[in-house]
């Protein structure tokens, strides 16, 4: 299953990718929604091998994410995965600059089950599929919204 949109943004992209590799300011977002952040690399972020082990409740049930950055390109692209339950999911961001302070933000996720309970989850992820789409493309517009604003306080 698959999900994508497309944001631009009134911002250089240095500065957009700068906001979306600040991975301290997203682990605080987490845990301010109750989540449980861990570091599990080394390697401190956004270098390639970054990892995290997040554990959150998801309708009553307790849950575990592992997250791991497998590829971080300055200032073009960034790419994730993540395993949970039986679920591998693939999420892949691109910037391409349309002017000097303008820039596209693309953002690709993709779900994979690994069980037979993840893929009745896929499953009825996909009779949703249309209002998931939605929140999915009213989240990344309202974190380029975010970004807009906290590139002209700081510009």
């Amino acid at each position: 299953m698959k999900f994508s949109t497309q944001e631009d943004v009134e911002a250089p992209i240095e500065a957009v990718y700068l906001m979306l590799s600040d991975f301290e300011r997203f682990e605080r977002a987490a845990i301010r929604r109750g989540a449980e952040v861990q570091r599990t690399s080394k390697v401190h972020p956004p270098h390639v091998g970054a990892a995290w082990d997040v554990k959150f409740s998801l309708r009553g049930k307790a849950r575990t994410i592992q997250i791991e950055l497998v590829k971080a390109v300055a200032p073009d692209e960034l790419l994730f995965d993540a395993t949970s339950q039986g679920l591998e999911t693939q999420m892949s961001v691109e910037l391409v600059a349309l002017s000097q302070k303008r820039t596209r933000v693309s953002i690709d996720l993709a779900l994979t089950p690994k069980t037979i309970s993840a893929r009745l989850l896929v499953q009825s992820l996909k009779l949703a599929k249309s209002n998931l789409t939605k929140q999915f493309e009213d989240r990344v517009a309202e974190y380029g919204r975010f970004i807009e604003d906290h590139h002209s306080r700081t510009a």
